[in-house]
C-alpha cells in the first residue's frame, strides 16, 4: 500500500462521516519539503469554516497513521473548479463535461487530448474526441482533470 493509500484509507471515513468528499490525497516535495495535500468537497461547496473543520478533523489522523514519517505541511482546500479525476466515481460524476486527459493509447504511447467524457463505468471511459468515441480503460490513464470553460462575457 502506498503512503497516499494508507493516508486515503486513514481519513475517508472519517472526513465521510462529518459529510466529505475526499476527492483527492497528493503528497508532494521529499525530505523537510514535503507537501500533503488533501482536496475535500461537500454539497454546496465548502467554505472557510468547512475547510478549517476538515483541517482538524484530517490532523490527527494523518499523524497516528504514521503513513508520513518525519515533518510535513498540511494543506486542505476545495478541489476548485478544474477537477482530478482519478476514481470511477469521480469520472461518472463528470459525464457530459470536458476533459483534460494524458494516457496511453494501444501501443503504449503517452498521448494528451481534449474530450467530452460521455461514458464512465467501472472499467473504463468513453470520449468523444471531434465526433470520434474513443474508449480507455482506468488503468491506461495517467492524469486527467474536468476543464473549465469560460462562458461568454455578458
Amino acid at each position: 500500500m502506498s503512503q497516499v493509500d494508507a493516508i486515503e484509507a486513514a481519513i475517508a471515513p472519517t472526513l465521510d462521516r462529518l459529510g466529505f468528499e475526499l476527492v483527492d490525497v497528493e503528497l508532494v516535495g521529499s525530505g523537510k519539503a514535503r507537501t500533503l495535500r488533501v482536496s475535500v468537497d461537500r454539497e454546496g461547496g465548502v467554505d472557510l469554516d468547512a475547510i478549517t473543520e476538515a483541517t482538524r478533523a484530517v490532523d490527527p489522523l494523518v499523524d497516528r497513521s504514521a503513513a508520513i514519517p518525519g515533518t510535513y505541511t498540511l494543506e486542505v482546500s476545495s478541489p476548485g473548479v478544474e477537477r482530478p479525476l482519478r476514481r470511477p466515481e469521480q469520472f461518472a460524476r463528470a459525464l457530459g463535461e470536458t476533459i483534460s486527459i494524458k494516457s496511453r493509447d494501444v501501443n503504449g504511447r503517452v498521448v494528451r487530448r481534449r474530450a467530452t467524457l460521455t461514458n464512465a463505468d467501472d472499467d473504463g471511459i468513453d470520449l468523444d474526441v471531434d465526433g470520434v468515441t474513443e474508449r480507455v480503460a482506468h488503468t491506461d490513464v495517467i492524469a486527467a482533470r474536468t476543464m473549465f470553460e469560460w462562458g461568454s462575457a455578458s
